[in-house]
């Protein structure tokens, strides 16, 4: 019988696959996550009309989750690293429930929109673990090195499903029973999530009593101090003296510019622009979200594969220029499009390639980090999430100004940079070692 070194647990002999479970439910919080951050921006209508709030004052509150969420992605991956996994997301899970649950009872009056931000922000702050505890740390440690952008695909369909979901679901339930019912009977999610994550899952392979040695061997197969862990010594600010960590981020804030105008504006801008009555907006908003998803998957494969063929530096390199390139030529298209069918069109493969780049973006981040993938990427989630606050509040300024075409055509100008700044960026890169005393 083969004993894993950290844990004391026992593994019997024979095959054992509990990794893909654990992906599952990285998938499910997810989709939980973005079905709960989504419904604001779907059912915005509603909110502006039942809290009399302008447009740029609803703007306000979208970019108070962002900034909520952005602020705090360095500091969740921290506590991700320092608390571990398991700990980590069961508490953010839990605050997401009673967030929306107080969301859905905002009142209506002078004090509605402040009310709306200081939830929004909280909500923000709340989500902002999800990702560099889920992307970062747990797929790290639980997934070989050469099948860590799959994962991170995965995880990026839950996350476009459930906006998609939102699109539908949060719309159906306002038309049905008023915008807060979306926030109120969509919330309990949350609390089930909780108690699955902290049911099933454990912070490290080794400490699940279901894993046996040979997934052990295949997860750690390749890797530095295979199996190894952040340590309370390791210091985070090391993190942020990492070129390549910081490039990544710059280049993650210009992708995400484009992924947060849908994310933000797209359900309004088929309603305000194109002129599509609200619940065919909820189908029509969908269909980038489902095709995102498809995307995702497909790009976190083709990740993997090229890694395995070419290496890392290469294979993500060439998933994301690619990907942002394409993104952008057709976010133009679409601000030109006469026809709104085609424009619809041309959004939802422009978020299907959008998406594609997430697995280059978060494998190169664990390549470069090593151990301390969870504080590395709440860094990368930094900048990407940085973007939320600048376009949720840029992008209704642009539209004021000059119109909607123009607001389209600076993602454009966003995906573009961001494909530049990898002429730079080595995904291959040695991660810097640890402080003397940790391991």
């Amino acid at each position: 019988m083969n004993t894993a070194a950290a844990g004391g647990v026992a593994h019997r002999p024979g095959p054992s696959s509990v990794r893909w479970q654990i992906l599952a439910l990285l998938f499910a919080a997810s989709f939980i996550g973005y079905l709960l951050r989504t419904n604001m921006s779907v059912v915005g209508e509603h909110v502006m009309a039942d809290l009399q709030l302008s447009q740029i004052e609803f703007g306000v509150a979208l970019a108070a989750f962002a900034w909520g969420y952005a602020i705090f992605q360095l500091p969740g991956g921290v506590w991700g690293d320092r608390i571990g996994g398991r700990r980590a997301l069961t508490v953010a899970a839990t605050a997401w429930g009673a967030l929306t649950l107080l969301t859905g009872v905002v009142p209506a009056g002078t004090w509605g929109l402040a009310a709306l931000c200081v939830l929004r922000f909280a909500l923000g702050v709340a989500q902002a673990p999800l990702y560099p505890v889920t992307g970062g740390g747990m797929t790290f440690r639980w997934f070989p090195k050469t099948g860590w952008a799959f994962p991170a695909g995965l995880t990026n369909a839950g996350l476009t499903l459930g906006a998609s979901a939102a699109g539908l679901l949060c719309v159906w339930l306002s038309e049905a029973f008023g915008w807060r019912a979306s926030f109120l009977i969509t919330a309990p999610l949350a609390f089930v999530l909780a108690g699955a994550w902290w049911a099933f899952t454990t912070d490290r392979p080794e400490q699940h009593p279901r894993v046996r040695q040979d997934e052990l061997d295949l997860i750690n197969a390749g890797r530095p101090a295979a199996g190894a862990t952040a340590e309370p010594g390791v210091r985070w600010q090391d993190t942020l003296r990492n070129r390549q960590v910081l490039l990544l981020a710059l280049s993650y804030f210009c992708s995400n510019y484009v992924f947060y105008f849908f994310f933000n504006w797209l359900f309004i801008y088929l309603v305000d622009s194109r002129g599509f009555r609200e619940l065919e907006s909820g189908w029509f908003a969908a269909a980038p979200w489902s095709t995102g998803a498809v995307f995702a998957v497909l790009g976190g494969l083709a990740c993997d594969r090229f890694t395995r063929a070419w290496g890392i530096r290469t294979s993500c390199r060439t998933v994301v220029v690619s990907g942002l390139v394409v993104a952008g030529l057709l976010l133009l298209v679409a601000s030109m499009a006469g026809d709104a069918l085609i424009a619809v069109l041309c959004l939802s493969f422009c978020l299907g390639f959008q998406q594609a780049t997430e697995s280059g973006f978060w494998a190169a981040t664990i390549s470069v980090s090593g151990t301390q993938a969870s504080t590395a990427c709440g860094v990368l989630n930094t900048g990407g999430n940085v973007a939320g606050g600048v376009g949720g509040l840029l992008v209704p300024v642009i539209v004021q100004t000059f119109g909607w075409p123009a607001a389209l055509a600076s993602g454009t100008a966003f995906a573009m940079i961001g494909a530049l700044l990898w002429c730079w960026i080595r995904a291959d890169a040695t991660p810097p070692p640890l402080p003397a005393g940790t391991r």
